[in-house]
């Protein structure tokens, strides 16, 4: 019984070891960013001996960095703020309607329809991108919001639908059956019944929409043309040109004013986000 018992606190030691030493990896670069940011501008990378003890806190460069008088960081911004909403909006918007039809509706080929969508999974999104560029060029939509925002939900559709179907079979179907009797047609259950029920699994999507969209640089690179349509992760990019690439303390500033927004919409939909993903993998 002693050796059962001893045996299950080296585990539990062991355990814990190991995710302290997993959490220890996964926060030190972020911890590094940050410290290295506060270091006077041109100082070289800092040791872990001088990390924390630069010549003196330059929190100015935070200022630096937003008020710099070549780029407007502001405006990129702005586009970043526009452009991720408006994805974030739209992608929940069709990929619940579909998912609401393969979960709740009947009609001939549902299966097989969602057997083709499930399978653009498996394209890589890096695939799609010149058709994209081509179609988003021949519409005129280079260098415009529109330009920026409709190819994100395509890229993505097929995988928020199959997450919101998982979530949207857990719901009991008696809820549906409860609200036609008072009345509701097909919209009014997916209004009054599924969306409410649906925050975790609606909350996931949106964060894992919010951080794609945020910290894409790939698509907002070959879309836009122009500098006041750039969004954050390409204008800061430019940023760095700028200083070349040996200014470690500005561009760790530049990280960090674009790194802050994702984390804290994710810590804020984090308790939502992980029953979501877990929820959504209960049926199939």
């Amino acid at each position: 019984m002693v050796g059962a018992t001893t045996g299950k606190v080296v585990r539990n030691l062991v355990l814990y070891a190991l995710l302290a030493l997993i959490a220890f990896a996964t926060v030190a670069p972020f911890v590094w960013m940050f410290f290295t940011s506060l270091h006077p501008p041109r100082s070289p990378i800092p040791t872990p001996e001088t990390l924390f003890t630069p010549e003196r806190w330059a929190f100015d460069n935070y200022e630096h960095v937003l008020t710099f008088p070549e780029l407007p960081v502001a405006r990129f911004g702005l586009n970043s703020i526009i452009v991720t909403v408006a994805v974030v909006l739209l992608q929940l918007t069709i990929c619940s309607l579909a998912a609401y039809a393969f979960a709740r509706m009947e009609f001939r080929g549902k299966n097989l329809l969602f057997f083709l969508l499930m399978l653009t999974m498996m394209i890589p999104a890096s695939v799609m991108v010149v058709p994209l560029f081509m179609t988003v060029d021949k519409l005129g939509l280079l260098d415009t919001y529109a330009g920026l925002i409709l190819p994100y939900p395509y890229l993505s559709t097929a995988f928020g639908t199959f997450l919101l179907r998982q979530f949207f079979i857990t719901i009991p179907k008696s809820l549906d059956e409860a609200a036609r009797l008072d009345g509701c047609s097909d919209w009014g259950i997916f209004r009054h019944v599924i969306l409410p029920s649906s925050k975790p699994a609606l909350a996931t999507l949106a964060a894992f929409g919010f951080i794609w969209t945020w910290t894409d640089f790939y698509w907002p690179l070959l879309a836009t043309s122009t500098r006041d349509m750039r969004t954050l992760e390409v204008g800061l990019s430019i940023f760095k040109d700028a200083y070349g690439t040996m200014n470690w303390p500005l561009q760790m500033t530049a990280a960090v004013i674009v790194l802050v927004p994702a984390l804290v919409f994710f810590l804020a939909l984090q308790k939502y986000f992980v029953r979501g993903v877990v929820l959504s993998g209960i049926k199939g």
